[in-house]
This record gives structure tokens, sequence and C-alpha cells, in this order.
């Protein structure tokens, strides 16, 4: 069994703002393919997936599903949604295939150029993200990528690159996607490129689990920072457009009313999300990491702080599902995580029930309430910075025996974003400065570690001759967004 717990919902419509940002999202390394066409460099995805043993099904995203040259295609798609913005990201490897030592490759901006113009004369804002995991492979092995100082001033030079190039005409900017992800993934687990870890935590040949993470992220904050400041300084008067950054980001329920598990819930989201989102804005390290962590957290310099300043224009959430916590920081208790990982004890289910509908992705619980709560708790803490939902969706499972018929009925994920939308509504209502909402995703894709074997896309993509089809949850998400300015759509549990 699952919670269910009915979202307090009325029928007072939501009035969104004009130039709110109903869209879809992507990636370059889960949509593009195009591997190493027109000079793309490899970067650490293309040698991570040619590595045995990491991706589920054994492939990779060599030709992923081919928007590099169906990119039109895909936009007509977009059209007929009725969406008014597209988030995607810029290879890096593809504008720089060697760094800040080698030309930019032309090729690779015509391609964006070409892109971003499609998207416009369709009405169709570009929202854009700069690193979305993916870095050169080059920077990994010239200087160990996100553990060295030295990838700032690259970001820099590649962010100025785009910023020069497409910033006329991209008016909302991502630096990073997911950085607490790659950090943790990365670095800690060793399931991410590129394959660090201690023993205790994975199996990787190199790492320390309980640094690595915090200097990586140390320099992808400070990158962020370099690339706001270039923005700021050099292009936003001139350009018009807004930056960010994107976090992932689970809801937190304290496991029971205790002041103890209320204290771990507010630690788990310090060391998740908090981690990235205090330094940029408030220009220093959540406090319970500091107490915890101590002199193991790097230490921001006068001039870090005084670029940090800079902050952003708002605050990206990657949001899908919602987890209990329990403390273990003064209360032993089994499997917790570790000190450098906050001394907290996370579970899905409490007295056999789950927190949500479980889904085919063993991390994601339906949860939809979770959205009012942490946009409120965003709103709070950050002074109602703006908020852009940069990712929302939910996965099936690819069933090579299912008929097409069946993959397209996609209840679940109509139910799933019809109640997630209703709650992010709730927030609106309570004046939380909510400026956007893009499914994840469009089309079916290339699903990291899962490989092809889970589908999020409000498009069925036949993976043998990448034919694209409408789900339900496409023709839903249209009415919705043609809807949803005059009457909140209703859910019922």
């Amino acid at each position: 069994m699952w919670a269910v717990e009915k979202l307090s919902i009325t029928k007072e419509p939501v009035s969104f703002p004009s130039n709110f940002l109903f869209g879809t999202a992507s990636s370059c390394y889960q949509f593009e393919g195009a591997f190493v066409s027109d000079g793309k460099g490899l970067n650490n995805w293309d040698v991570f997936t040619h590595e045995s043993g990491h991706i589920a099904d054994g492939s990779n995203g060599d030709i992923a599903i081919d928007h590099y040259n169906r990119y039109q295609e895909d936009i007509n798609l977009m059209e007929d949604l009725g969406v008014n913005s597209f988030r995607f990201s810029i290879s890096w490897a593809r504008i720089l295939p060697k760094g800040m030592y080698g030309d930019v490759n032309m090729a690779g901006i015509q391609h964006y150029k070409k892109l971003i113009d499609a998207l416009l004369h369709k009405g169709i804002q570009p929202f854009v993200t700069l690193a979305h995991y993916d870095i050169p492979q080059e920077l990994e092995d010239r200087y160990g990528g996100w553990l060295s100082p030295k990838i700032q001033s690259d970001f820099s030079y590649y962010a100025d690159i785009c910023f020069k190039y497409f910033g006329d005409r991209v008016k909302y900017w991502v630096t990073i996607n997911e950085p607490n992800v790659m950090a943790v993934r990365g670095y800690r687990l060793g399931t991410f490129p590129p394959v660090r870890c201690s023993g205790s935590f994975g199996n990787c040949s190199a790492g320390n689990s309980e640094k690595e993470p915090f200097i990586a992220a140390h320099n992808m904050i400070l990158s962020h920072a370099d690339a706001v400041s270039i923005y700021r300084t050099r292009y936003q008067e001139r350009q018009g457009g807004m930056i960010g950054i994107s976090l992932n980001t689970q809801w937190y329920e304290p496991f029971s009313n205790s002041s103890e598990d209320n204290s771990a819930a507010q630690r788990a989201r310090s060391f998740v999300y908090n981690w990235f989102l205090d330094p940029i804005i408030f220009g220093r390290y959540p406090e319970e990491m500091q107490q915890i962590l101590g002199n193991n957290l790097p230490a921001f310099s006068r001039n870090d702080v005084k670029k940090l300043n800079n902050g952003l224009d708002f605050i990206g959430i990657n949001h899908y599902t919602a987890a209990y916590i329990k403390e273990c920081l003064y209360i032993a208790c089994e499997h917790g995580y570790s000190w450098s990982e906050g001394s907290y004890f996370r579970a899905t289910e409490k007295d056999g029930v789950y927190i949500g509908k479980p889904t085919t992705m063993d991390w994601l619980f339906v949860y939809p309430q979770g959205m009012e709560k942490l946009v409120m708790y965003m709103k709070d803490r950050f002074n109602n910075t703006p908020i852009i939902v940069t990712e929302n969706g939910i996965a099936e499972s690819d069933n090579p025996n299912s008929s097409l018929e069946d993959a397209l009925n996609d209840t679940q994920r109509v139910e799933y974003m019809h109640s997630y939308l209703n709650s992010l509504a709730n927030s609106m209502r309570e004046g939380a400065d909510v400026r956007g909402y893009f499914a994840w995703s469009l089309l079916d894709n290339f699903e990291w570690l899962e490989g092809y074997t889970k589908r999020f896309g409000l498009h069925y993509v036949n993976f043998t001759n990448l034919q694209r089809t409408p789900k339900l949850s496409a023709t839903r998400y249209k009415e919705l967004i043609s809807n949803f300015h005059s009457q909140l759509a209703t859910y019922t549990t």
C-alpha cells in the first residue's frame, strides 16, 4: 500500500502570468546523438558509456534519439503541444572540443543557432543549460575535471562564448544542471563519470568519498559564480535575460513528529540542495554542513564571496518525489547515511506503507503534495527568489512485448502531471513566485544508467526507427496548457 493524502485544491482558478513558461525539457547527451559529427570532441559520457558494465542495457548516446538531425520534427511536436519554451543543453564538447586550448567549433555554433532560430520561429523560447552532466573529456584528462579549480576558468570561457553567440536570442540560462547529483554520483558513489569513490562507498579504482564531493561541488559553485559574473557585467543589460542554476530536489518529510526527526529532515535538505543554494544566495555553506564537516568543507576566499554576491535570477528545481527522514546523528540507526552525508536515514515507507504510489523507478514515489511543500520551503528560505520547475515527470519501463496502443495510453503520467501541477498552483496561491514548469521529457530518450529501459517521454520513441508518436500525456498536457489560464485542472486521488 501507499499513503494517500488528498491535495487541498479549491475551485478558485489560478491566474498564471502571461509570460509563464509551460515547456518540455531535454539534455544534449540524452537527445542529440551525432557524437562525433561536425567537429564535436568526446565528452565524459561518450567515454563512460563505451566502457562495459556501466549502463543497464549496454547502450550509449552515440545516436540517442537523433535530435541533432531531427530537431525540426521535434519542434513541430512542441508547436502542436502549445508549449512556449523548450529546455535543452548545449554540448560543451561540441563548442570547444579542446577546451581553452583549441578553436571554437563553428559547426557546433551554427547548429545551435539554427535550433534556436527554429524555436523562435514557432514562438518557443529557448531555455538553455550550459552543462547537463557532460564535460569535455579533455578537461578530465588534463587536470581532473571538477576536482581542479582550473575548470572555473574553462567554464567561464565556455559560458562567455555561449552568451556571445546565442545571448541575443536566449533569455533564460541555466549554468549547471544538478551539480548536487554530479558531486554525489561522480565522486562519492562512483556510479557516474569520473567513477571516483572510497571502497566503502562503491567500486572505484581511486577517490575519496568523504572529501572529493565537496571539492568538486566547490568548483561547480565558483564556476557558476564566474559565469553569472560574466553575464551580469558583459551581457545581461544589453541582452535582457535571466540566469540561474538547477538542483535535484526531493521533499523530505520527518519520519515522526519528534524534534530529532524534524532536525534530521532539515539537515537532509541542507546536505542535498542548500549545499549549493546557500553559498550562491548567502555566500556561505549551510550551518548544518559547517558544524558536521568542519575543515572538510572548502572555504570561500574574500574574492569568492564577492563573486557569489551576484547570486542568481531564479532557482531551477528538478522535482520528482519525496522521502521520509529519520535522525541518525545522535541516535544510532542501521543503514543510515555517513557523517559526511549528513547522518540521517532515508526511507520510502513507514509502518509498511509507502510514502506514495510506487513507480518503475525504485526512487520515484508519487507524492504531489511535496511539490507545494518544497516550493514554499524555498520561498521562505530564499526570500521568494523566483522559481522555475525545470524538470518534473515519471517513467514507465520499456516493454518490448506490449503493444504500441498500450504504450501510448500512459494514464499514470497523466495523473502524475495533473496532481503535481495542482500542487504547484497551490504554492502560487500562497504567494510563491513561480515562473515556469517544464515536463521531463518531450521524448523517450537515453536515461543515463538505465539506458533505453525507461521511458519518461510525452511522446513514444521507437528506438529502432526513431519514429515519434504522441502519448495520451501529450494530449492532456496540450489541454492543460490551453485551459490552465482560465481553470485549474482537478485531481481526485
